[in-house]
């Protein structure tokens, strides 16, 4: 039973009772900042985490800007990122607050686009990382529709086939770093063929391979451009070092809706909206290279955290036991290279 709850510091609140609630979570995409008006820390995440009752064992720490290093030279900046995520990753392994090991992967940030000399950034984020560094992450999202390219990185097109670009790509598989990646559906085949040219290094996607179709820009042809994205899914389905988030819908941004209803969405109201883009995505790719993330707090927006959650397992209803185990935490753990034991 849902009931609305007020809050004065934001939309009112939807609570619900928490769907399977032994089940084991790792959130695999969270961002941690402290921006002006927009605060986002550790308590306020471990807040969202105990605001339910789902059991969120771990998450990682996905690179969003913050607390770059102010002396440092453009490309050595985001260092500082990774230095405060690993503070916060101490604080919660503490178990002062509680027993999530927030932060137990954390992604950083590096220019690939400078080639070979982008291995210094690499170097000094895993020596600042405590042992917790898993990857990096560069948005590489790129659409004729200049309103959409908002990212920090301002790629051109076809970014991800270009030399300089694949050159520093390269200086990831000898430190064992993944590559996550927020692009917009267009450009999923530039990802499979990044993936076959470098079979070593894992590649995730972020947000559902950023699909476009409720976006004023693609609206007109919503159809074509779902049929598009799904051409994408099946050719990523084809390079096994690839893998996908399930996640990110409810960003204002991509024109689904939730973060315009005249009430908080239920977790059942969400599944019915994101639900068939998540199942087309692990009925492409499989329960074992798809992981649910909250991307919080971009998503609460749309949706509380708890909420989110009971979305997803609603969404992985019909799904075996092993099935929901993959989608939920152990797609997370091989991808991240997180043992938790």
């Amino acid at each position: 039973m849902a009931q609305h709850e007020s809050n004065a510091a934001s939309r009112p609140r939807v609570r619900e009772d928490i769907l399977e609630p032994d089940l084991p979570i790792i959130d695999p995409h969270h961002h941690l900042w402290d921006r002006p008006g927009n605060r986002y820390l550790l308590d306020d995440f471990l807040a969202d985490v105990r605001s339910g009752g789902h059991d969120i064992r771990a998450s990682v720490f996905i690179e969003c800007g913050a607390f770059y290093r102010k002396a440092a030279s453009e490309l050595m900046a985001p260092v500082g990122e990774v230095e405060f995520a690993n503070g916060m990753a101490a604080m919660a392994a503490s178990s002062l607050y509680g027993d999530t090991l927030v932060a137990a992967g954390i992604l950083g940030t590096a220019d690939l686009r400078v080639g070979s000399d982008v291995a210094r950034v690499l170097d000094a984020e895993i020596a600042a990382a405590g042992g917790r560094m898993r990857g990096i992450r560069f948005i590489a999202k790129w659409d004729a529709d200049e309103a959409l390219n908002t990212g920090r990185y301002k790629p051109r097109p076809g970014l991800m086939r270009d030399r300089d670009f694949r050159a520093g790509f390269s200086m990831l598989a000898p430190r064992k770093l993944s590559f996550d990646t927020m692009i917009y559906h267009p450009q999923l085949p530039d990802i499979a063929d990044l993936a076959r040219a470098f079979p070593d290094t894992a590649i995730v996607v972020n947000h559902v391979g950023g699909l476009l179709a409720h976006t004023r820009t693609y609206v007109a042809r919503k159809d074509e451009a779902i049929d598009e994205w799904r051409s994408g899914l099946r050719e990523l389905a084809t390079c096994p070092n690839v893998y996908m988030k399930l996640g990110g819908l409810g960003m204002p941004y991509l024109g689904l809706g939730a973060d315009k209803l005249d009430a908080p969405a239920s977790s059942e109201k969400l599944a019915g909206l994101w639900g068939r883009y998540f199942e087309d995505c692990i009925e492409s790719l499989g329960p074992e290279r798809c992981m649910f993330e909250s991307n919080f707090p971009p998503d609460r927006d749309s949706a509380d955290y708890a909420v989110i959650w009971n979305t997803f397992k609603r969404v992985a209803a019909g799904y075996s036991a092993d099935e929901k185990r993959a989608l939920f935490y152990g797609t997370a753990a091989k991808a991240y290279r997180l043992d938790l034991s």
